[in-house]
């Protein structure tokens, strides 16, 4: 048979196939009941876009949350999480038994637990910093006087001279007999080289690529990405919050000034920390780790008291540690984002480098406005991608129009992931107030129940309100057409983000 002949029976017999598989996805979607805006969306999108639409669902559109493909079942940190999680729920059923410290958080502190497994630990110090070049001096530091491992875990690292200046410390604590554990995401670690990490491996470190990036052949390359900042050193102490390892991060890259804040903490948060890093192991592995003694040094997993928010002496801090992603029931960081701003009762601090939530998150800044509290946003003038910064624009016009203060921040960029509530707590992370982040990354966030730690973070913000520019209705109406359209097409698009 000529070619000529094959060739309109192929296309016709594709583009059937191709309605087929989109009516069949437009069902489960819909059968699914999730959000009807995204919904309606992507069925528009495998509808209209022959072939295209597809693949856009295929990679960025599934929930996995749902589907369950990422599963921890057997993870043994897990079961045991849950376990003191049920523990802690029926000690605080009297709620006498909460620490009075949080006690005006029962019901946020209740939520994280249930939505979460995220335990209410008692810690003895917490050191919040505010640029990307004092965590990751302080990072190096403790890397060097570690004593049994190091658990380091990252969205991005570079073979630059941040990352090599880590490779370093890494290689000589393996070398020095420590058990030494790297692990970075596979779509944002994708630029590291053979060579770099055969001299980790080669010194021994344990290499742990989470969800390893190819063009084909796998499903999800830019959603349900592992998106957490985890340093655990020696079990006793903890990093996270939004720093990757990279030069840019350390000396702004192309921007004046690079800002960013990420967290330490000693104390019994660290071993919500450690559980976060082997879970993620676990899930790239299979394999749990022996030896729980070594990996949670100051934790007796007898005494129940102690594991159940027990104060020791000389602590102070109460924290919680939730960790959020596809492999998780709830959107747990998310749903602690909408009780905190809906709770607040005075005044609400965030800082986000992109601002695109859902609807959920949006209505409960712009009520909370409403009902007279004073809520403040700061975002970057200009983002690191086009894209997510016309996203985020077009949000600001609404938000004003509620009352909510808008700061754009212009002295370079800021990329901290911060709310900070009546000055009595705080919640630092990795998680940006974005679907991507609260719907479909793995990530991690501390809700630090602290005076102090609060109103530390909120004079960070006061002090940079120098650097920014407070956007009013009337010259934000003002701006150019062109750029209110490119706003609107990038909203179009945002809930597929």
């Amino acid at each position: 048979m000529e070619l000529s002949r094959i060739w309109p029976l192929f296309t016709t017999l594709l583009y059937l196939l191709n309605i087929a598989i989109a009516v069949y996805s437009s069902v489960m979607l819909i059968s699914s009941k999730r959000d009807p805006v995204k919904t309606l969306s992507w069925v528009l999108v495998m509808i209209l876009l022959p072939y295209v639409g597809i693949l856009l669902y295929f990679f960025f559109g599934r929930n996995f949350r749902k589907d369950k493909m990422f599963s921890r079942k057997g993870a043994r940190d897990l079961g045991l999480r849950k376990e003191l999680c049920r523990e802690m729920l029926e000690k605080f059923e009297d709620r006498n038994n909460i620490p009075k410290e949080v006690r005006r958080c029962h019901k946020l502190v209740v939520q994280n637990i249930r939505s979460a497994h995220s335990l209410l630990s008692a810690n003895h110090s917490v050191k919040i910093y505010f640029s990307g070049k004092e965590a990751l001096s302080a990072m190096l530091q403790d890397m060097r006087m570690a004593r049994t491992h190091i658990h380091l875990q990252s969205f991005i690292i570079e073979d630059d001279k941040v990352g090599n200046e880590f490779k370093e410390v890494l290689i000589a604590k393996a070398r020095e007999g420590l058990e030494v554990r790297m692990m970075f995401d596979g779509f944002g670690g994708r630029h590291l080289g053979r060579k770099f990490l055969k001299e980790l491996q080669d010194a021994g470190v344990e290499i742990l690529n989470f969800s390893p990036f190819r063009l084909l052949f796998l499903p999800p390359i830019v959603n349900y990405r592992n998106h957490r900042k985890i340093l655990v050193v020696d079990g006793k102490v903890g990093f996270l919050g939004g720093v990757n390892i990279a030069d840019r991060y350390y000396d702004g890259g192309e921007f004046p000034e690079w800002r960013d804040t990420h967290v330490r903490i000693e104390g019994m948060s660290v071993m919500s920390l450690q559980a976060t890093f082997l879970l993620d192991r676990y899930f790239i592995l299979n394999k749990n780790l022996g030896r729980r003694r070594k990996y949670y040094p100051d934790v007796d997993f007898r005494d129940k008291e102690m594991l159940t928010a027990g104060k020791a002496g000389g602590d102070r801090y109460y924290a919680q540690i939730l960790s959020s992603g596809p492999d998780s029931d709830w959107a747990g960081i998310m749903q602690c984002y909408f009780t905190a701003i809906t709770k607040a009762r005075d005044h609400i601090f965030i800082i986000t480098p992109y601002f695109m939530p859902s609807e959920t998150i949006l209505n409960a800044i712009k009520i909370t406005a409403l009902s007279d509290v004073k809520v403040s946003i700061m975002i970057p003038e200009r983002s690191d991608t086009w894209l997510t910064n016309w996203g985020t624009m077009s949000y600001i016009s609404e938000l004003i129009d509620a009352g909510v203060k808008v700061y754009l921040f212009k002295r370079g960029f800021n990329h901290s992931k911060v709310l900070s509530i009546d000055g009595e707590y705080c919640i630092i992370g990795s998680a940006n107030m974005d679907n991507r982040s609260l719907e479909h990354h793995f990530e991690v966030t501390s809700v630090l129940y602290d005076a102090e730690c609060a109103r530390t973070v909120e004079e960070r913000f006061r002090k940079d309100l120098s650097r920014c520019t407070l956007v009013s209705k009337a010259k934000w109406n003002r701006r150019p057409l062109r750029n209110k359209f490119y706003e609107s097409v990038a909203r179009l698009v945002s809930p597929l983000l």
